[in-house]
């Protein structure tokens, strides 16, 4: 996992492009290719989110659909002086928690890619059940973390969003982003370690679970 505070995505518009707040300005007073345009500019990036979420392609087009949806009606509320980049992350982290919630799946998808490097896998390994059985194991680990923590590990670790990034799409201050991405390691690794030294070789069983409240925040 990356170290905080390093490998910020640039969530500000091309040197030389119109800003995110002209363009919001612009949709405001009826343009709606300027919408079109904020739409070109994140819809990729947020799919990448909230597939790392849902994992599942068709329904995280439809909540990318549905989010820019939320963010068009909702402009008109918008404060200018704000960045259009969290708020609109806001509105789609959100929907992708609420969904997982609403389908009652205790157990997260598997936020880790498949490729072998990022999961510690030799390429060339013969039984390609060993691989299975981590990504299993790695999932099991997850489910033990609280939502609070997980949300921060997936957008820091696996997304690449700044620790400032985060506090703003989460609306919390950026020291506790910090604490929460340490307490979100700090917990996987002790999870891991605790399950690796007692259970046997291809062996999972369900995850200890922690209470979790939820991480919904205003948009």
């Amino acid at each position: 996992m990356s170290d905080p505070g390093t490998g910020s995505l640039d969530l500000h518009p091309l040197s030389g492009a119109v800003s995110d707040a002209r363009l919001v300005e612009e949709v405001r007073q009826g343009d709606q290719d300027a919408f079109g345009e904020l739409v070109r500019r994140y819809e990729g990036r947020l799919m990448s989110v909230l597939m790392r979420f849902v994992r599942d392609r068709e329904l995280a087009r439809d909540l990318c659909q549905e989010t820019f949806l939320r963010v068009y009606e909702r402009l008109d509320k918008f404060d200018p002086a704000r960045r259009f980049g969290p708020w609109l992350f806001r509105i789609g982290v959100n929907l992708g928690l609420d969904t997982l919630r609403k389908r009652k799946r205790r157990r997260w998808p598997l936020f880790f890619s498949d490729s072998p490097s990022e999961l510690g896998i030799d390429p060339a390994s013969p039984d390609p059940r060993e691989h299975l059985d981590l990504q299993q194991e790695v999932r099991q680990v997850l489910d033990g973390i609280p939502e609070q923590y997980r949300t921060v590990l997936v957008l820091r670790d696996l997304e690449n969003f700044s620790t400032s990034e985060i506090a703003a799409i989460l609306d919390r201050k950026e020291a506790t982003i910090r604490w929460r991405l340490a307490e979100a390691r700090t917990r996987f690794q002790r999870i891991w370690e605790r399950r690796q030294s007692v259970k046997p070789p291809h062996t999972l069983g369900a995850p200890e679970q922690e209470p979790e409240g939820s991480e919904h925040v205003g948009e």
